[in-house]
């Protein structure tokens, strides 16, 4: 007797347990382009994940992929470590032209690595060898990444669980309106640092997103983020932001901590940064921070060529001007607008967010859950997010087409009132 094939046998007999998105979205993808994904049975699918902020130009960018295929024709490098390659040169010189110099940030360049955790796990070794302190403040609900370095500085029970031995060296405090407006901003946090018996050892760094995504979309103020700032500088700590999911133009302006004008010693950036979905990663520094000695954080694949190819074609593509800008901005009011209006119509429910990044949070992450699924049955790619899945995500391309961000929310509304 012969056992019938699905779809997902393949995936299910060969690949480990660990696999998490495709269990929420049952179905094999075959191709993309834009804000639309389509299963290998020919069903279009709406996509609202974005590859987890990955893909904030879309998928298959006709311009990025111009450029790409472009540099793959004419045998330009591919693997290249930390050599000096034309593609790396064009990136660097791209970079400051088009969002350093004009922000007016003196930032070094490091690629530490093709992933945002590697990201992190550069600047909290710097940030130790700068300061010679081990300690790192970071805040509740916080997500940084998967290695241990960065799953010290990570909120999330679950996550943290995984690592299966101590984590140590981070100490977390309450984000931005955690006790609910009770308590003044850092009294805490201050009150520890001045206070010799407290057992807090001084901190080198503090690292901090201004939007925590997979925290449950917790928007930090602008004015919270200028006194942590003060606080940093006054207890002599580095400030790095994580602006891994919501840099490049996540929020509207590339960076995400632009609106509350700061300049952190440290950022990080992945993600979207390679513009196409190809691994790449930065940790940016100030000048005076620069005290590697060659070779001393390295790894096989922190030169990924071809994304520096798409990188540099996204940032004359999309940032030349602000036109990206505004726009994100003007589609970011229209979501929360019809988010504000479905709220007022369902109990329970509650929405946040900035520029493209949204979320619905819900009483019942049971139900949260539910709307997800459901809207995937009507062709809409969704995620939940927070610490038990209370919240309902929405991260779109930035290019998404008016007509798809409408015809998402439309299927967003039918899944809520389907979900009781």
């Amino acid at each position: 007797m012969t056992t019938a094939q699905t779809p997902l046998s393949t995936f299910e007999l060969l690949e480990s347990e660990v696999r998490s998105y495709c269990r929420g979205w049952p179905v094999v993808f075959d191709h993309a382009r834009g804000s639309q994904l389509w299963s290998e049975d020919g069903r279009r699918y709406l996509d609202f994940f974005a590859g987890a902020g990955s893909l904030n130009y879309g998928h298959n960018n006709p311009v990025l992929k111009r450029a790409l295929l472009s540099y793959l024709e004419r045998d330009g490098v591919t693997h290249g470590l930390d050599m000096a390659t034309t593609a790396k040169r064009d990136f660097l010189e791209s970079f400051q032209k088009i969002v350093l110099g004009p922000r007016q940030l003196p930032y070094k360049v490091m690629f530490p690595g093709p992933t945002g955790t590697n990201a992190v796990e550069a600047a909290l070794k710097l940030a130790r060898k700068v300061k010679g302190r081990e300690s790192v403040v970071s805040f509740t609900n916080a997500f940084h990444g998967m290695s241990l370095g960065s799953l010290a500085v990570t909120g999330n029970a679950f996550k943290r669980a995984g690592a299966g031995i101590p984590l140590v060296h981070g100490t977390p405090m309450p984000f931005d309106d955690y006790l609910d407006g009770q308590v003044p901003d850092f009294l805490w946090f201050e009150r520890l640092l001045e206070d010799s018996g407290s057992g807090l050892n001084h901190p080198a760094a503090v690292i901090v997103e201004t939007v925590q995504g997979e925290g449950g979309i917790n928007v930090a103020r602008p004015e919270w983020l200028r006194a942590l700032s003060a606080l940093c500088a006054r207890h002599d700590m580095l400030l790095i932001v994580d602006d891994i999911q919501m840099g490049c133009g996540r929020t509207g302006a590339f960076f995400s901590f632009e609106e509350a004008g700061i300049t952190p010693d440290i950022v990080t950036v992945s993600k979207s940064i390679s513009g196409y979905g190809l691994p790449m990663a930065l940790t940016l520094f100030r000048p005076e921070l620069d005290l590697w000695e060659p070779g001393e954080h390295n790894g096989t694949f922190r030169g990924n060529n071809p994304a520096f190819v798409t990188g540099t074609a996204a940032l004359h593509t999309y940032w030349a001007d602000g036109e990206l800008e505004l726009r994100t901005a003007r589609l970011g009011e229209q979501v929360e607008q019809r988010l504000l209006a479905l709220c007022a119509e369902h109990q329970g429910t509650a929405c946040r967010g900035r520029g493209l990044v949204w979320g619905i949070e819900f009483d019942d992450p049971a139900r949260a859950a539910a709307i997800c699924s459901r809207a995937f049955e009507r062709g809409l790619l969704l995620e939940t997010s927070g610490p038990e899945g209370q919240v309902v995500k929405l991260l779109p391309p930035l290019t998404v087409r008016e007509a798809e961000l409408e015809e998402g929310l439309d299927i967003l509304d039918r899944a809520v009132l389907a979900t009781p």
